[in-house]
């Protein structure tokens, strides 16, 4: 049995350790759970291992907004203290406080 515990938390403000954009956590898989095709996409050196937590999050970056999905290895906590200006965040969460957007929806 696979036992899993993720790093990092609904809410939390992270960022990526080599790509030049952060995020809000709005949901984790255990372990990848996404497409072999998203997976086989990747580029062979940098394909994270599936044993791990993956992320789901409302992401920015200097051009755009999006829903990224990253493995827990790529990730590290956003110590800027500055908020995310995803369009998509009031609809999950409430008003940034101390690096956490607190849940206002109830996710399953």
């Amino acid at each position: 049995m696979l036992k899993t515990q993720a790093k990092y938390r609904l809410g939390q403000v992270v960022r990526h350790r080599k790509h030049p954009f952060r995020g809000v956590v709005f949901d984790v898989d255990a372990k990848f759970s996404n497409s072999q095709e998203w997976y086989d996409a990747l580029p062979e050196e940098s394909r994270p291992r599936k044993d791990q937590p993956f992320y789901h999050l409302l992401a920015e970056n200097e051009q755009s907004y999006y829903v990224a999905y990253v493995s827990e290895q790529n990730l590290v906590p956003d110590d800027t203290g500055e908020p995310v200006d995803h369009p998509d965040l009031p609809e999950l969460f409430g008003e940034y406080q101390d690096g956490f957007y607190p849940l206002q929806v109830q996710l399953n």
